[in-house]
């Protein structure tokens, strides 16, 4: 069966809340190589690309080598922690991700984390049957609020932009999604105002036909 629309999920602060993990990581794999950072920076950068955060960490230190090392350590560290503690969907997403499943929703991931992050989290959450198609920092050259990994998730689906939806919980990526002409829910935890089409606190508040009726606004 064709799919002819399409949900593209956001992963980190809208699937599952990674942050601590990625804190965790962060911190150990600084400090081993002698460069401690405090949570206050780690919180100004985060949902950064790690080559970005680690230039404004590493000053003139910042060796292609030596990003490449730090950012492959914390990305396996912080697989390790998702494989050894499990994490927990945000309330709500698995809900969806299952239920859109059902009623035969294409699904993507479409998110600036490595290839490899999504996979361990799909894997740990038992949902990558629900799922079409990745798109990670790996497939793209520009980030968000570039739409180009919301452009690449509905070309990998084959679903026109126009009849898909994206799910995020920041904004630039509520901007992308509008930059690629597709419809947003927009999840914000502390209420704050994103551009989306439709903004909830948490996605278990959502209407039971909130997908279903995006679209038909557009229809």
């Amino acid at each position: 069966m064709a799919m002819n629309r399409a949900v593209l999920w956001d992963m980190d602060g809208t699937l599952v809340d990674s942050a601590e993990y990625h804190w965790q990581a962060w911190r150990d794999s600084m400090s081993r190589e002698g460069f401690p950072v405090t949570h206050g920076q780690f919180l100004a950068t985060f949902g950064q690309r790690n080559d970005s955060i680690l230039r404004q960490w590493l000053g003139e230190k910042a060796t292609p080598e030596l990003i490449q090392r730090i950012g492959n350590a914390k990305e396996a560290l912080y697989r390790q922690h998702v494989r050894e503690h499990g994490i927990a969907p945000l309330p709500g997403a698995l809900e969806w991700v299952n239920l859109l499943h059902r009623q035969g929703w294409g699904q993507a991931i479409a998110s600036a984390a490595p290839r490899a992050n999504i996979e361990t989290i799909l894997d740990v959450l038992h949902a990558s049957r629900c799922f079409q198609a990745i798109v990670s920092a790996d497939d793209v050259h520009r980030g968000k609020p570039d739409p180009e990994v919301f452009l690449i998730a509905a070309a990998k689906l084959g679903v026109a932009p126009e009849r898909c939806i994206v799910v995020e919980d920041a904004q630039h990526g509520v901007e992308a999604a509008r930059a690629a002409g597709m419809k947003s829910i927009g999840v914000s935890q502390n209420c704050k105002l994103l551009p989306a089409d439709v903004v909830v606190r948490s996605l278990d508040l959502l209407d039971t036909n909130a997908f279903d009726n995006l679209l038909q606004d557009g229809a």
